[in-house]
């Protein structure tokens, strides 16, 4: 009698254990080892950065290893297993059992007479014993099959939706490319721009802050009036406010790209100034809408989020109907007061729950109003994306007239310059005037590099508003070289009708 009383304590202390966990906290040393684990394989994984940098690499790049567009290359991964696992569910239930079944003593039992309403038990009868018809100690397998029609439909059209949801991540993952795209366009403009004027921009500043010092102790010495060496001072200080701006400003974005194409922030590398074609629009309004109503990222994710909704109707109203259950197995058990050891067994069954007739008209104006909602949504993202590709073609047009006049100004402020490089040489300009000069000409070169930068954004809006990307299969499937060499076949394309129009 010992030994269920032993069982009983042990469970009982595994139980108690089990509800002593208490929180905890990460070590230094975990986090340690794992950030330096992750670190490890984030560089193991990319082609380090060597030498030059193109933009069509730096596409590339950011495509293949930036961090959050692998998580949306992984996000659709997951949705592809789930659809996968999903599809067997739609199998019937194949349950394999195995028992042992003991107790401590024999299943007895009397057995009595009906007699008038009434029992009288054999027990009463001198000479009779218990029956006993279980073995105390017998197992049992069975193998049995089951299926139900209601689960297989409910399961049907939940495949169906996971389907639909693979479709929404490729599209989740698609906005995402989108988006770096054209952040990568612009970050490597201005990164470009902080690569060409850093140098000029520290030389100028040092050539500034000597003047301004100059400028002070001739003041000190009286040497001219304080009038006139305040406003010279006033004017360097503004100009080295501006170069100070603008250092501060070219600082962060090598930063910025770096951390676009996966690179670490010290990495280093040069950046070579890409032939650009600066073409005005050539598509219309309509092929571009056109192709915005048959490829928008946002669009086809609200296209796929219908047909969900309209799923969820359907799984709503298979709840209405009653469940139908077939069931066949076969069984074992080595209970020796059995007369057949072995034996199949088949059924069907039909059940209904009764308060499903009340909840019927609630749970169908539900389903349909989550459809219609779903519809509208779709319908008020159509006039939005008409109006984001109205949007995008405009500054699109914009961006290129204000870098066309910021290379105009560029050009000017240059020549002006080197005709007030030659004069100072001559000493018919004043250093005041020169680095005056200079720091307008480099204004001028960083608003044209930041015109181009908005123009490479402007482009990127355009094309993603149209659904237009590189075509690529998996990234972890294609060297780094022939990604480059894809991007820089799309990029090379560019937004033309033939470009726009899809193929049939």
């Amino acid at each position: 009698m010992w030994k269920p009383a032993l069982t009983t304590i042990l469970l009982g202390t595994v139980a108690l254990s089990g509800c002593a966990i208490t929180p905890q906290e990460l070590t230094i040393s975990e986090l340690q080892s794992t950030n330096q684990m992750d670190r490890e394989q984030l560089l193991k994984q990319m082609t380090p950065v060597s030498g030059t940098l193109t933009l069509n690499e730096a596409i590339a790049r950011a495509l293949k290893y930036n961090l959050d567009q692998r998580v949306k290359n992984l996000e659709e991964s997951l949705k592809a297993g789930e659809l996968e696992a999903g599809k067997y569910d739609m199998l019937p239930k194949l349950m394999a059992k195995a028992g042992y079944n003991w107790r401590d003593n024999f299943s007895h039992r009397w057995e009595g007479d009906y007699i008038d309403g009434s029992t009288t038990p054999a027990a009463d009868k001198s000479g009779d014993y218990p029956a006993i018809s279980v073995d105390p100690r017998h197992g049992t397998t069975s193998l049995a099959l089951s299926w139900n029609l209601l689960d297989f439909g409910a399961s049907y059209y939940s495949a169906k939706q996971n389907a639909d949801k693979l479709l929404i991540a490729n599209e989740k993952r698609r906005r995402a490319m989108h988006t770096l795209i054209q952040n990568v366009r612009a970050a490597y403009w201005k990164a470009l721009s902080a690569e060409t004027l850093a140098e000029r921009v520290r030389t100028t500043i040092q050539e500034a802050e000597k003047a301004l010092q100059e400028s002070q102790e001739l003041a000190d010495e009286r040497v001219s009036s304080p009038d006139q060496a305040l406003r010279y001072q006033r004017n360097l200080l503004e100009n080295l406010r501006l170069l100070e701006s603008v250092e501060r400003d070219l600082a962060s974005a090598r930063i910025q790209l770096s951390s676009l194409i996966g690179a670490l922030p010290v990495t280093r590398y040069t950046l070579v100034e890409p032939k650009t074609d600066l073409t005005p629009l050539s598509v219309s309004l309509e092929q571009m809408e056109e192709r915005a109503l048959l490829s928008n990222a946002d669009l086809r994710e609200q296209f796929f989020n219908t047909r969900i909704a309209a799923q969820d109707t359907r799984k709503a109203l298979l709840k209405l109907l009653p469940g139908i259950s077939f069931d066949y197995g076969y069984y074992h058990d080595d209970d020796r007061f059995l007369v057949n050891n072995e034996w199949s067994a088949a059924g069907v069954s039909v059940s209904y729950n009764l308060f499903n007739l009340l909840s019927a008209s609630s749970r169908m104006n539900a389903a349909e109003k989550n459809e219609a909602l779903a519809a509208a949504r779709r319908m008020a993202l159509q006039m939005a994306v008409v109006t984001q590709v109205h949007l995008s073609a405009h500054n699109y047009t914009d961006a290129l007239r204000q870098f066309n006049r910021a290379d105009q100004i560029f050009k000017v402020d240059r020549q002006l310059e080197e005709i007030v490089r030659g004069k100072f040489k001559s000493n018919m300009a004043s250093n005041q005037v020169r680095i005056a000069t200079n720091v307008t000409t480099i204004l001028s070169e960083l608003r044209r590099y930041q015109a181009m930068a908005k123009f490479q954004e402007a482009s990127g809006k355009l094309q993603a508003s149209m659904g237009m990307e590189p075509v690529i299969g998996s990234v972890d499937d294609i060297a780094l070289a022939d990604l480059t060499g894809q991007v820089n076949d799309w990029i090379k394309s560019g937004i033309r009708a033939e470009t726009v129009k899809l193929a049939e």
